[in-house]
Protein backbone atom coordinates (compact mmCIF):
# COMPACT_ATOMS: atom_id res chain seq x y z
CA UNK A 1 0.00 0.00 0.00
CA UNK A 2 1.50 3.43 -0.61
CA UNK A 3 1.77 5.49 1.90
CA UNK A 4 2.49 9.74 2.57
CA UNK A 5 5.63 11.36 3.38
CA UNK A 6 5.07 13.52 6.21
CA UNK A 7 7.46 16.26 6.83
CA UNK A 8 10.85 14.75 8.04
CA UNK A 9 12.74 16.48 10.63
CA UNK A 10 16.24 17.62 9.75
CA UNK A 11 18.62 15.27 12.07
CA UNK A 12 20.43 12.93 9.73
CA UNK A 13 19.43 9.70 8.85
CA UNK A 14 20.71 6.60 8.01
CA UNK A 15 20.76 6.51 4.22
CA UNK A 16 20.84 4.06 0.88
CA UNK A 17 22.90 5.30 -1.71
CA UNK A 18 23.69 3.23 -5.19
CA UNK A 19 25.62 4.18 -7.71
CA UNK A 20 23.16 5.04 -10.59
CA UNK A 21 24.92 5.58 -13.97
CA UNK A 22 27.61 7.51 -15.60
CA UNK A 23 27.21 10.66 -16.60
CA UNK A 24 27.72 10.52 -20.40
CA UNK A 25 24.44 8.02 -19.80
CA UNK A 26 21.84 10.48 -19.31
CA UNK A 27 21.55 13.78 -21.73
CA UNK A 28 19.73 17.29 -21.01
CA UNK A 29 16.01 16.70 -21.12
CA UNK A 30 15.91 12.64 -21.01
CA UNK A 31 14.53 10.68 -17.86
CA UNK A 32 15.37 7.15 -16.29
CA UNK A 33 13.43 4.90 -13.99
CA UNK A 34 16.55 3.41 -12.09
CA UNK A 35 16.29 1.14 -8.68
CA UNK A 36 17.81 2.33 -4.90
CA UNK A 37 17.20 -0.52 -2.42
CA UNK A 38 14.19 -1.71 -3.36
CA UNK A 39 12.28 1.70 -4.72
CA UNK A 40 11.95 2.81 -7.84
CA UNK A 41 13.41 6.30 -8.66
CA UNK A 42 12.86 9.13 -11.73
CA UNK A 43 16.16 10.36 -12.12
CA UNK A 44 16.13 13.15 -14.45
CA UNK A 45 18.77 15.58 -16.42
CA UNK A 46 17.99 19.26 -17.03
CA UNK A 47 20.26 22.05 -18.19
CA UNK A 48 22.98 19.84 -17.13
CA UNK A 49 21.81 19.28 -13.55
CA UNK A 50 20.51 15.61 -12.03
CA UNK A 51 17.34 15.76 -9.91
CA UNK A 52 15.58 12.45 -8.48
CA UNK A 53 12.18 11.91 -7.34
CA UNK A 54 9.39 9.12 -6.73
CA UNK A 55 8.38 7.36 -9.87
CA UNK A 56 4.67 7.06 -9.36
CA UNK A 57 2.49 9.87 -9.95
CA UNK A 58 0.74 10.44 -6.94
CA UNK A 59 -2.81 10.62 -8.50
CA UNK A 60 -3.21 6.69 -9.30
CA UNK A 61 0.32 5.40 -9.18
CA UNK A 62 1.17 5.81 -12.87
CA UNK A 63 4.11 5.11 -14.08
CA UNK A 64 5.99 8.81 -14.94
CA UNK A 65 8.81 7.59 -16.65
CA UNK A 66 6.22 7.25 -19.73
CA UNK A 67 5.12 10.63 -19.36
CA UNK A 68 6.38 14.08 -20.60
CA UNK A 69 9.24 15.82 -19.43
CA UNK A 70 9.28 19.53 -20.63
CA UNK A 71 11.51 21.92 -18.76
CA UNK A 72 11.59 21.20 -15.46
CA UNK A 73 8.54 19.39 -14.87
CA UNK A 74 7.69 15.90 -15.60
CA UNK A 75 3.55 15.35 -16.84
CA UNK A 76 1.81 12.31 -15.91
CA UNK A 77 0.49 10.69 -19.36
CA UNK A 78 -2.71 9.04 -18.06
CA UNK A 79 -4.28 12.10 -16.06
CA UNK A 80 -1.87 15.09 -16.84
CA UNK A 81 -0.94 15.90 -12.98
CA UNK A 82 2.35 17.26 -13.46
CA UNK A 83 5.71 17.98 -10.65
CA UNK A 84 8.61 19.44 -10.73
CA UNK A 85 11.62 17.29 -11.08
CA UNK A 86 14.00 19.16 -8.47
CA UNK A 87 11.76 19.42 -5.72
CA UNK A 88 9.01 16.73 -6.61
CA UNK A 89 5.89 19.50 -5.40
CA UNK A 90 3.06 19.02 -7.56
CA UNK A 91 2.13 21.88 -10.26
CA UNK A 92 -0.85 20.94 -11.75
CA UNK A 93 -3.42 18.35 -10.92
CA UNK A 94 -5.46 15.64 -10.45
CA UNK A 95 -4.02 13.76 -7.00
CA UNK A 96 -2.93 15.79 -3.77
CA UNK A 97 0.17 15.29 -2.93
CA UNK A 98 3.77 15.59 -4.23
CA UNK A 99 6.86 13.40 -4.80
CA UNK A 100 9.52 12.88 -2.57
CA UNK A 101 13.06 14.05 -3.64
CA UNK A 102 16.26 12.67 -3.03
CA UNK A 103 20.08 13.48 -3.26
CA UNK A 104 21.79 13.14 -6.25
CA UNK A 105 25.77 13.55 -5.79
CA UNK A 106 28.08 13.38 -9.37
CA UNK A 107 31.40 12.70 -8.30
CA UNK A 108 34.24 11.94 -10.85
CA UNK A 109 31.78 11.47 -13.66
CA UNK A 110 29.65 9.40 -11.94
CA UNK A 111 25.93 9.84 -10.72
CA UNK A 112 24.86 8.44 -7.16
CA UNK A 113 21.72 8.62 -5.69
CA UNK A 114 20.80 8.44 -1.71
CA UNK A 115 17.27 7.84 0.40
CA UNK A 116 16.78 7.80 3.81
CA UNK A 117 16.28 4.45 5.19
CA UNK A 118 13.15 5.77 6.76
CA UNK A 119 11.34 6.54 3.55
CA UNK A 120 12.78 4.28 1.49
CA UNK A 121 9.11 2.39 0.75
CA UNK A 122 7.38 6.18 0.83
CA UNK A 123 5.95 7.39 -2.70
CA UNK A 124 3.68 10.25 -2.02
CA UNK A 125 4.92 13.45 0.47
CA UNK A 126 2.34 15.42 1.82
CA UNK A 127 3.05 19.27 1.73
CA UNK A 128 4.24 21.25 4.87
CA UNK A 129 1.14 22.59 6.26
CA UNK A 130 0.85 24.67 9.45
CA UNK A 131 -1.93 23.93 12.22
CA UNK A 132 -4.92 26.54 13.12
CA UNK A 133 -4.46 29.07 16.50
CA UNK A 134 -7.38 29.47 17.93
CA UNK A 135 -6.70 32.65 18.86
CA UNK A 136 -6.59 33.77 15.22
CA UNK A 137 -10.29 35.10 14.91
CA UNK A 138 -10.68 34.43 11.48
CA UNK A 139 -13.06 32.25 9.17
CA UNK A 140 -12.44 31.19 5.86
CA UNK A 141 -15.99 29.06 4.67
CA UNK A 142 -15.72 26.66 1.92
CA UNK A 143 -19.24 26.08 0.79
CA UNK A 144 -19.26 22.13 -1.00
CA UNK A 145 -16.83 19.00 -0.56
CA UNK A 146 -15.50 18.42 -3.86
CA UNK A 147 -12.19 18.53 -5.15
CA UNK A 148 -11.64 22.85 -5.78
CA UNK A 149 -12.71 22.96 -1.33
CA UNK A 150 -10.27 20.42 -0.48
CA UNK A 151 -7.19 21.84 -2.68
CA UNK A 152 -8.34 25.15 -1.32
CA UNK A 153 -8.22 24.37 2.41
CA UNK A 154 -4.55 22.43 1.72
CA UNK A 155 -3.23 25.27 -0.50
CA UNK A 156 -4.38 27.77 2.63
CA UNK A 157 -2.73 25.52 5.55
CA UNK A 158 0.24 25.31 3.33
CA UNK A 159 0.67 29.09 2.81
CA UNK A 160 0.68 29.59 7.09
CA UNK A 161 -3.26 30.58 7.12
CA UNK A 162 -3.95 29.57 10.71
CA UNK A 163 -7.09 30.83 10.93
CA UNK A 164 -10.49 28.47 10.74
CA UNK A 165 -10.77 26.77 7.65
CA UNK A 166 -14.71 24.78 7.27
CA UNK A 167 -15.85 22.83 4.72
CA UNK A 168 -20.13 21.98 4.55
CA UNK A 169 -20.92 19.60 2.49
CA UNK A 170 -24.17 18.23 1.69
CA UNK A 171 -22.45 15.00 1.16
CA UNK A 172 -22.52 12.08 4.13
CA UNK A 173 -18.72 11.41 3.02
CA UNK A 174 -15.91 14.10 3.06
CA UNK A 175 -14.45 14.69 0.25
CA UNK A 176 -14.23 11.51 -2.37
CA UNK A 177 -12.80 11.19 -5.60
CA UNK A 178 -15.88 11.38 -7.47
CA UNK A 179 -14.62 10.26 -10.98
CA UNK A 180 -14.71 6.85 -9.82
CA UNK A 181 -18.16 6.45 -9.12
CA UNK A 182 -19.52 6.32 -12.52
CA UNK A 183 -16.62 4.00 -13.62
CA UNK A 184 -16.75 1.72 -10.73
CA UNK A 185 -20.10 2.25 -9.14
CA UNK A 186 -19.53 -0.62 -6.31
CA UNK A 187 -16.78 0.69 -4.64
CA UNK A 188 -16.16 0.95 -1.29
CA UNK A 189 -16.36 4.60 0.90
CA UNK A 190 -13.43 4.38 2.48
CA UNK A 191 -11.52 3.43 -0.49
CA UNK A 192 -12.72 6.69 -2.57
CA UNK A 193 -11.81 9.32 0.54
CA UNK A 194 -9.62 11.78 -0.72
CA UNK A 195 -7.94 12.28 3.15
CA UNK A 196 -8.99 9.87 6.35
CA UNK A 197 -10.87 12.00 8.92
CA UNK A 198 -7.44 12.16 11.22
CA UNK A 199 -5.74 14.52 8.13
CA UNK A 200 -8.48 16.86 8.77
CA UNK A 201 -8.20 17.06 12.65
CA UNK A 202 -4.34 16.99 11.99
CA UNK A 203 -4.82 20.37 9.98
CA UNK A 204 -7.88 21.63 11.51
CA UNK A 205 -9.76 21.54 8.70
CA UNK A 206 -13.28 20.97 9.78
CA UNK A 207 -15.83 18.93 7.61
CA UNK A 208 -19.35 19.29 7.91
CA UNK A 209 -20.85 16.52 6.67
CA UNK A 210 -25.11 16.43 5.97
CA UNK A 211 -25.02 20.26 5.46
CA UNK A 212 -26.24 22.26 2.89
CA UNK A 213 -26.07 25.91 2.65
CA UNK A 214 -29.54 27.36 1.27
CA UNK A 215 -28.81 31.43 1.72
CA UNK A 216 -25.86 34.24 1.80
CA UNK A 217 -26.33 37.54 2.97
CA UNK A 218 -22.66 38.94 1.71
CA UNK A 219 -23.33 42.51 3.29
CA UNK A 220 -23.02 41.03 6.54
CA UNK A 221 -20.97 38.33 5.36
CA UNK A 222 -23.01 35.62 7.08
CA UNK A 223 -24.61 32.13 5.09
CA UNK A 224 -27.85 30.39 6.76
CA UNK A 225 -27.23 26.39 6.81
CA UNK A 226 -30.23 24.10 6.09
CA UNK A 227 -30.61 23.30 9.75
CA UNK A 228 -31.78 27.17 10.60
CA UNK A 229 -28.04 27.56 11.92
CA UNK A 230 -25.63 30.85 10.56
CA UNK A 231 -22.21 31.17 10.01
CA UNK A 232 -20.06 34.01 9.70
CA UNK A 233 -17.06 34.04 7.21
CA UNK A 234 -14.62 36.50 6.41
CA UNK A 235 -13.77 34.99 3.14
CA UNK A 236 -16.14 32.70 1.26
CA UNK A 237 -15.67 30.03 -1.65
CA UNK A 238 -18.46 28.97 -3.76
CA UNK A 239 -17.61 25.23 -4.94
CA UNK A 240 -21.05 23.52 -5.06
CA UNK A 241 -20.33 22.22 -7.98
CA UNK A 242 -23.28 20.31 -10.50
CA UNK A 243 -25.94 18.23 -9.92
CA UNK A 244 -27.41 15.79 -12.75
CA UNK A 245 -30.19 17.02 -14.89
CA UNK A 246 -33.73 14.81 -13.30
CA UNK A 247 -35.58 13.47 -16.42
CA UNK A 248 -39.23 15.94 -16.77
CA UNK A 249 -41.27 13.05 -18.88
CA UNK A 250 -44.01 11.08 -17.41
CA UNK A 251 -43.08 8.28 -15.31
CA UNK A 252 -39.86 10.07 -14.30
CA UNK A 253 -41.06 9.87 -10.62
CA UNK A 254 -41.03 5.84 -10.74
CA UNK A 255 -39.35 3.82 -8.27
CA UNK A 256 -36.50 2.63 -10.16
CA UNK A 257 -35.41 5.62 -12.34
CA UNK A 258 -32.27 7.02 -10.75
CA UNK A 259 -29.63 9.97 -11.11
CA UNK A 260 -25.54 9.49 -10.20
CA UNK A 261 -24.89 11.75 -7.65
CA UNK A 262 -23.12 10.22 -4.71
CA UNK A 263 -21.54 7.46 -3.30
CA UNK A 264 -24.86 5.73 -2.28
CA UNK A 265 -26.34 6.47 -5.90
CA UNK A 266 -23.25 4.27 -7.18
CA UNK A 267 -24.35 1.61 -4.54
CA UNK A 268 -27.84 1.92 -5.45
CA UNK A 269 -27.55 1.49 -8.92
CA UNK A 270 -24.92 -1.40 -8.64
CA UNK A 271 -27.12 -3.43 -6.69
CA UNK A 272 -30.55 -2.62 -8.44
CA UNK A 273 -28.88 -3.43 -11.92
CA UNK A 274 -27.29 -6.88 -11.19
CA UNK A 275 -29.46 -9.52 -13.37
CA UNK A 276 -31.58 -6.85 -13.90
CA UNK A 277 -32.72 -4.53 -17.36
CA UNK A 278 -31.00 -1.80 -17.53
CA UNK A 279 -31.63 1.26 -19.80
CA UNK A 280 -29.00 4.53 -20.12
CA UNK A 281 -30.97 7.46 -20.98
CA UNK A 282 -28.23 9.73 -22.40
CA UNK A 283 -25.58 9.35 -24.66
CA UNK A 284 -23.30 11.69 -22.62
CA UNK A 285 -19.37 10.36 -20.86
CA UNK A 286 -21.27 9.40 -17.63
CA UNK A 287 -24.25 7.64 -19.23
CA UNK A 288 -21.48 5.68 -21.57
CA UNK A 289 -19.16 5.35 -18.24
CA UNK A 290 -22.27 3.43 -16.35
CA UNK A 291 -23.19 1.38 -19.69
CA UNK A 292 -19.71 0.41 -20.20
CA UNK A 293 -19.66 -0.68 -16.27
CA UNK A 294 -23.08 -2.43 -16.20
CA UNK A 295 -22.47 -4.23 -19.66
CA UNK A 296 -21.33 -7.48 -17.82
CA UNK A 297 -23.26 -6.73 -14.89
CA UNK A 298 -26.80 -5.95 -15.81
CA UNK A 299 -29.37 -8.65 -17.57
CA UNK A 300 -29.18 -6.16 -20.64
CA UNK A 301 -28.26 -2.40 -21.15
CA UNK A 302 -29.95 -0.27 -23.31
CA UNK A 303 -28.64 3.06 -24.11
CA UNK A 304 -30.78 6.01 -25.97
CA UNK A 305 -29.07 9.55 -26.74
CA UNK A 306 -30.32 12.02 -29.19
CA UNK A 307 -27.13 12.52 -31.43
CA UNK A 308 -26.15 9.80 -34.30
CA UNK A 309 -23.39 8.80 -32.03
CA UNK A 310 -22.45 9.35 -28.42
CA UNK A 311 -19.61 12.44 -27.87
CA UNK A 312 -20.31 13.56 -31.43
CA UNK A 313 -20.34 17.10 -30.73
CA UNK A 314 -16.74 17.19 -28.32
CA UNK A 315 -15.28 14.39 -29.58
CA UNK A 316 -16.58 13.20 -33.42
CA UNK A 317 -18.46 10.99 -35.53
CA UNK A 318 -15.21 8.87 -35.99
CA UNK A 319 -14.63 8.29 -31.93
CA UNK A 320 -18.62 8.43 -30.85
CA UNK A 321 -18.63 5.20 -33.45
CA UNK A 322 -15.76 3.39 -32.20
CA UNK A 323 -17.36 3.96 -28.58
CA UNK A 324 -20.36 2.37 -29.57
CA UNK A 325 -18.98 -0.68 -31.75
CA UNK A 326 -16.81 -1.65 -27.82
CA UNK A 327 -19.90 -1.66 -26.02
CA UNK A 328 -22.12 -3.26 -28.77
CA UNK A 329 -19.76 -6.24 -28.54
CA UNK A 330 -20.70 -6.10 -25.31
CA UNK A 331 -24.11 -6.31 -25.92
CA UNK A 332 -24.90 -2.79 -25.03
CA UNK A 333 -27.51 -2.05 -27.69
CA UNK A 334 -28.28 1.47 -28.82
CA UNK A 335 -31.48 3.84 -29.75
CA UNK A 336 -29.83 6.46 -31.23
CA UNK A 337 -31.46 9.95 -32.61
CA UNK A 338 -34.16 9.03 -30.33
CA UNK A 339 -35.95 10.23 -27.22
CA UNK A 340 -37.88 9.10 -24.29
CA UNK A 341 -41.53 9.87 -24.83
CA UNK A 342 -43.04 8.18 -21.48
CA UNK A 343 -41.44 5.61 -18.47
CA UNK A 344 -44.57 3.23 -17.80
CA UNK A 345 -44.71 1.02 -14.67
CA UNK A 346 -46.16 -1.38 -12.48
CA UNK A 347 -47.53 -0.95 -8.70
CA UNK A 348 -45.32 2.38 -8.56
CA UNK A 349 -42.22 0.19 -9.88
CA UNK A 350 -40.65 1.08 -13.92
CA UNK A 351 -41.87 -1.28 -16.67
CA UNK A 352 -41.14 -0.25 -19.97
CA UNK A 353 -39.26 3.28 -21.33
CA UNK A 354 -41.13 4.11 -24.71
CA UNK A 355 -39.27 5.75 -27.38
CA UNK A 356 -40.32 8.69 -29.92
CA UNK A 357 -39.38 6.37 -32.53
CA UNK A 358 -42.39 4.12 -30.98
CA UNK A 359 -40.07 1.72 -29.77
CA UNK A 360 -40.76 0.08 -26.04
CA UNK A 361 -37.59 -1.66 -24.09
CA UNK A 362 -38.44 -3.51 -21.33
CA UNK A 363 -36.72 -2.05 -17.92
CA UNK A 364 -36.02 -2.74 -14.04
CA UNK A 365 -34.07 0.32 -13.66
CA UNK A 366 -33.43 3.50 -15.28
CA UNK A 367 -30.59 5.92 -15.25
CA UNK A 368 -30.46 9.35 -16.84
CA UNK A 369 -26.92 10.79 -17.46
CA UNK A 370 -28.62 13.93 -19.71
CA UNK A 371 -26.78 17.08 -18.63
CA UNK A 372 -26.27 18.80 -15.29
CA UNK A 373 -27.13 22.06 -14.09
CA UNK A 374 -24.94 24.47 -11.25
CA UNK A 375 -25.98 24.01 -7.61
CA UNK A 376 -26.26 28.09 -7.51
CA UNK A 377 -29.55 28.32 -6.24
CA UNK A 378 -28.60 29.22 -3.01
CA UNK A 379 -27.15 32.64 -4.25
CA UNK A 380 -30.74 34.38 -5.18
CA UNK A 381 -30.84 37.50 -3.39
CA UNK A 382 -26.90 37.53 -2.65
CA UNK A 383 -26.14 39.86 -5.52
CA UNK A 384 -23.57 37.37 -6.58
CA UNK A 385 -23.51 37.42 -10.11
CA UNK A 386 -24.49 34.19 -12.46
CA UNK A 387 -24.52 33.48 -15.91
CA UNK A 388 -27.68 32.12 -18.50
CA UNK A 389 -26.76 28.83 -17.29
CA UNK A 390 -26.59 29.70 -13.59
CA UNK A 391 -22.93 29.17 -13.44
CA UNK A 392 -21.21 31.83 -11.26
CA UNK A 393 -18.90 34.62 -12.74
CA UNK A 394 -15.54 34.50 -11.73
CA UNK A 395 -12.12 36.37 -13.24
CA UNK A 396 -8.67 34.86 -13.86
CA UNK A 397 -7.92 35.17 -10.15
CA UNK A 398 -11.39 33.46 -9.30
CA UNK A 399 -12.74 36.54 -7.58
CA UNK A 400 -16.78 37.18 -7.90
CA UNK A 401 -17.97 40.33 -8.42
CA UNK A 402 -18.53 40.51 -4.61
CA UNK A 403 -15.31 41.16 -2.49
CA UNK A 404 -14.01 38.51 -0.05
CA UNK A 405 -16.33 35.80 -2.15
CA UNK A 406 -14.29 33.49 -4.28
CA UNK A 407 -15.74 30.58 -6.86
CA UNK A 408 -14.41 27.57 -8.09
CA UNK A 409 -14.90 24.47 -9.83
CA UNK A 410 -17.86 22.96 -12.15
CA UNK A 411 -20.09 25.96 -10.53
CA UNK A 412 -18.24 28.56 -12.31
CA UNK A 413 -17.64 30.79 -15.52
CA UNK A 414 -14.14 31.75 -16.14
CA UNK A 415 -11.62 33.13 -18.47
CA UNK A 416 -9.80 30.41 -20.54
CA UNK A 417 -6.37 30.89 -20.93
CA UNK A 418 -5.82 28.91 -23.60
CA UNK A 419 -8.97 30.31 -25.89
CA UNK A 420 -7.81 33.87 -25.33
CA UNK A 421 -9.51 33.97 -21.36
CA UNK A 422 -12.98 32.68 -23.29
CA UNK A 423 -15.28 32.82 -21.06
CA UNK A 424 -16.23 29.13 -20.29
CA UNK A 425 -17.74 26.33 -17.91
CA UNK A 426 -15.49 23.39 -17.48
CA UNK A 427 -16.60 20.51 -15.55
CA UNK A 428 -13.50 18.54 -15.29
CA UNK A 429 -12.05 16.98 -12.04
CA UNK A 430 -8.66 18.82 -12.43
CA UNK A 431 -9.85 22.16 -13.07
CA UNK A 432 -11.68 22.20 -10.05
CA UNK A 433 -8.38 21.36 -8.41
CA UNK A 434 -6.19 24.04 -9.80
CA UNK A 435 -9.14 26.42 -9.26
CA UNK A 436 -9.46 25.92 -5.80
CA UNK A 437 -5.62 26.22 -5.34
CA UNK A 438 -5.67 29.20 -7.18
CA UNK A 439 -8.65 31.08 -4.96
CA UNK A 440 -6.78 30.46 -2.02
CA UNK A 441 -3.78 32.05 -2.84
CA UNK A 442 -5.46 35.37 -4.17
CA UNK A 443 -7.69 34.81 -0.81
CA UNK A 444 -3.98 34.82 0.85
CA UNK A 445 -3.42 38.06 -1.07
CA UNK A 446 -0.41 36.09 -3.18
CA UNK A 447 -1.99 37.05 -6.95
CA UNK A 448 -2.17 33.97 -9.29
CA UNK A 449 -4.32 33.70 -12.34
CA UNK A 450 -5.54 30.16 -13.32
CA UNK A 451 -3.52 29.40 -16.34
CA UNK A 452 -4.45 25.68 -16.22
CA UNK A 453 -4.60 23.71 -19.58
CA UNK A 454 -7.67 21.51 -19.35
CA UNK A 455 -7.36 17.95 -19.18
CA UNK A 456 -9.94 14.97 -19.10
CA UNK A 457 -10.54 10.95 -19.30
CA UNK A 458 -13.20 8.96 -19.69
CA UNK A 459 -12.83 5.07 -19.52
CA UNK A 460 -14.61 2.41 -21.09
CA UNK A 461 -14.36 -1.18 -20.66
CA UNK A 462 -10.96 -0.74 -19.06
CA UNK A 463 -9.90 1.45 -22.11
CA UNK A 464 -8.85 5.18 -21.60
CA UNK A 465 -9.38 8.14 -23.94
CA UNK A 466 -7.71 10.92 -23.05
CA UNK A 467 -8.36 14.68 -23.96
CA UNK A 468 -6.86 17.96 -23.74
CA UNK A 469 -7.39 21.83 -24.31
CA UNK A 470 -11.03 22.98 -25.49
CA UNK A 471 -12.11 22.05 -28.51
CA UNK A 472 -15.35 23.59 -28.95
CA UNK A 473 -15.95 25.04 -32.65
CA UNK A 474 -13.63 23.18 -34.05
CA UNK A 475 -14.11 22.13 -37.86
CA UNK A 476 -11.47 19.77 -38.55
CA UNK A 477 -10.57 16.59 -36.70
CA UNK A 478 -7.05 15.47 -37.96
CA UNK A 479 -6.18 11.29 -36.97
CA UNK A 480 -2.93 9.60 -36.52
CA UNK A 481 -2.93 6.06 -36.00
CA UNK A 482 -6.29 4.44 -37.27
CA UNK A 483 -10.08 5.02 -34.75
CA UNK A 484 -11.01 1.23 -36.10
CA UNK A 485 -7.99 0.10 -34.94
CA UNK A 486 -8.44 1.79 -31.51
CA UNK A 487 -5.28 3.03 -31.47
CA UNK A 488 -5.11 6.96 -32.47
CA UNK A 489 -4.05 10.38 -32.04
CA UNK A 490 -6.69 13.00 -32.83
CA UNK A 491 -5.99 16.64 -33.41
CA UNK A 492 -8.84 19.64 -33.01
CA UNK A 493 -8.13 22.51 -35.94
CA UNK A 494 -10.49 25.44 -35.61
CA UNK A 495 -8.82 28.81 -37.44
CA UNK A 496 -5.82 26.41 -38.45
CA UNK A 497 -4.86 26.24 -35.22
CA UNK A 498 -4.83 23.11 -33.02
CA UNK A 499 -7.22 23.62 -30.32
CA UNK A 500 -7.78 19.88 -28.49
CA UNK A 501 -6.21 16.76 -29.07
CA UNK A 502 -8.17 13.25 -27.71
CA UNK A 503 -6.13 9.98 -27.70
CA UNK A 504 -6.73 5.58 -26.80
CA UNK A 505 -3.11 3.77 -26.79
CA UNK A 506 -1.12 6.59 -27.85
CA UNK A 507 0.68 7.83 -24.87
CA UNK A 508 1.90 10.37 -24.22
CA UNK A 509 0.89 12.05 -26.76
CA UNK A 510 -1.86 14.12 -24.95
CA UNK A 511 0.06 14.90 -21.62
CA UNK A 512 2.81 16.48 -24.15
CA UNK A 513 0.10 18.84 -26.22
CA UNK A 514 -1.30 20.03 -22.65
CA UNK A 515 2.25 20.59 -21.93
CA UNK A 516 3.09 22.81 -25.19
CA UNK A 517 -0.01 24.10 -24.88
CA UNK A 518 0.85 25.16 -21.28
CA UNK A 519 3.95 26.93 -22.09
CA UNK A 520 1.80 29.03 -24.54
CA UNK A 521 3.06 27.48 -27.58
CA UNK A 522 0.60 27.71 -30.75
CA UNK A 523 0.52 24.13 -32.46
CA UNK A 524 -0.76 24.66 -36.23
CA UNK A 525 -3.09 22.50 -38.66
CA UNK A 526 0.27 22.18 -40.44
CA UNK A 527 2.12 20.53 -37.95
CA UNK A 528 -0.58 18.12 -36.72
CA UNK A 529 -1.21 17.07 -40.38
CA UNK A 530 2.90 16.87 -41.34
CA UNK A 531 3.91 12.95 -40.86
CA UNK A 532 6.87 13.77 -39.04
CA UNK A 533 5.78 14.26 -35.38
CA UNK A 534 9.13 14.87 -33.98
CA UNK A 535 7.49 18.16 -32.82
CA UNK A 536 5.60 16.08 -30.66
CA UNK A 537 8.66 14.21 -29.00
CA UNK A 538 10.18 17.55 -27.75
Amino acid sequence: MNQHQEPVDSEEQEEVTELICQEPDLKDGQMKEVTVGDQKVLLVRTQGQYSAVGSQCSHYNAPLIKGALVGGRVRCPFHGACFNVRTGDIEEYPGLDSLPSYKVKVEDGKVYVSINKKSLMLTKRVKEMCKMIPEIKNTILLVGGGPASLVCAETLRQNCYQGRIIIVTKDTLPPFDKPKLSKALNVDSSSILLRPSDFYQQYGIEVWTQKEVVSVNTADKVVKINDGTLQLYDQLLISTGCRAQPLSCPGSDLEGVKLLQSHEDAKEIHNSCLGRKAVVIGASFIGMEVASYLSDKAASVSLIGTSRYPYERSLGPEIGKMSTQMLEEQNVKFYMKDGVTEIRGENGKVKEVVLKSGTVLEADVVIAGIGVTPNSDFLAGSEVEVDSRKAVIVDKFMRTNITDVFSAGDVTSFPLTIRGDQRVNIGHWQMSQAQGRVAALNMLKKPTKMESVPFFWTVLLGKSIRYTGYGEGYTEIIFKGKVEERKFLAFYVKDEVVVAAASLMFDPAVARLAELMATGQIVTKAQAQADDLSWLQM
